[in-house]
């Protein structure tokens, strides 16, 4: 059982009668996913062990995406299946983030506001590529990931960008590169990037809501040059498949608090955090999204419904590309370790049996 389920299982019924009401119907639903999982509540699997006949049950998790205990496998995945994805070229990370001015604005209004964040900020690395004083590309593929709190989990939505560097010619038969330590300038970047955001809700009609000093304030961009896209990958994935904060960082939880570390930025030196487990349990569901809301977003030539083939792009880039991947792919595929459950007995296979289902109502 992880830190942070036991800290809903002790603190998550006092929480729920604190606040009554004014919870958001999708908090008590990640409380309760929490709470449960890999108890029995949400069923059972049956194994048999192939070699030594021990019988062993494994409760279902709950599936959530907002439980820290579900999300290690699916982030495993997503890391292989992304990798393979990589463009034979060089990558930027470029994010965009929003005056602090604007948080709660956002986090009152969350569907909508995130999704001007993704429409405005793809809107602006499109308008500029094009551009030939920077790359001239009629078309760019990249992919975003929302990311909503900071070290010490305070509320600070942004988006981080994987950007390979170049984009396609407008006959699609010709890949434009960008310099690989620089793709297209920050400052009107940041400055299409505020003016469409502040289109956005002048269309939502959420305009009057938001304080106007945040129209005069920059709205910082930043691009870093990431070498060939892996480490990013790396570096993003615990964000698309966790919220807030890891196990490892909980110290303790007793009388009624919670201390966890954290590392200040631009310091590798970790410091300790107290704070109510009420406090703690109130952010980490700040980070909870709207039902339904995707994260994770593709673009252009990266997008589901782009009309250029994978395979094509990578031949414009290289055309040794299929050959060298195919080889890498090859080799991991036999190193690939199988994760499915074994015995805690004689450590073989376990061989799937039934699937039982006995929910535990709360008294």
């Amino acid at each position: 059982m992880s830190a942070i389920q036991k800290i809903f299982q002790q603190y998550g019924a006092q929480y729920l009668e604190r606040y009554g009401q004014s919870i958001p119907a999708v908090h008590r639903k990640v409380i309760s996913a929490i709470e449960n999982c890999r108890n029995g509540n949400f069923g059972s699997l049956h194994y048999t062990c192939s070699s030594c006949r021990l019988e062993h049950t494994l409760p279902c998790s709950c599936g959530n995406r907002h439980c820290p205990t579900c999300q290690n496998e699916k982030a495993s995945t997503w890391l292989d299946k992304m990798e393979k994805k990589l463009l034979p070229c060089s990558y930027f990370m470029i994010t965009f983030t929003v005056p602090q001015e604007l948080r709660s604005f956002i986090r009152s209004n969350q569907k909508v506001a995130y999704t001007a964040m993704f429409d405005s900020s793809a809107q602006a690395m499109k308008k500029l590529a094009r551009d030939p004083r920077f790359i001239g590309a009629d078309q760019i593929g990249f992919f975003g990931v929302l990311h909503t709190w900071g070290r010490t989990l305070n509320y600070h939505p942004h988006i981080h960008f994987i950007v390979p560097a170049g984009g396609l010619s407008s006959d699609r038969k010709q890949w434009l590169a960008s310099k690989p330590d620089f793709f297209v300038r920050v400052e009107p970047l940041s400055v299409i990037y505020r003016a469409k955001f502040r289109d956005e809700m002048k269309e939502a009609g959420l305009f009057h809501q938001i304080d106007p000093v945040v129209w005069s304030k920059p709205w910082v961009v930043n691009s870093q040059a990431v070498g060939d896209g892996r480490t990013s990958i790396k570096y993003l994935t615990p964000y698309v498949f966790r919220v807030a904060i890891s196990n490892s960082r909980i110290v303790s939880f007793k009388g009624g608090e919670v201390s966890f570390k954290y590392r200040k930025s631009g310091s590798n030196r970790w410091r300790k955090m107290t704070v109510s487990a009420m406090e703690f349990i109130r952010r980490f569901l700040q980070h909870v999204l709207p039902v339904g809301f995707m994260k994770i977003r593709h673009y252009g030539f990266l997008s589901g419904s782009s009309k250029t083939p994978w395979p094509k792009i990578r031949e414009l880039i290289c055309i040794l590309y299929e050959i060298v991947t195919g080889k890498i792919t090859d080799r991991k595929e036999k190193l690939r370790v199988n994760r499915g459950p074994k015995c805690t007995s004689c450590g073989n296979e376990l061989c799937w049996v039934k699937f039982s289902l006995c929910r535990i109502r709360a008294g």
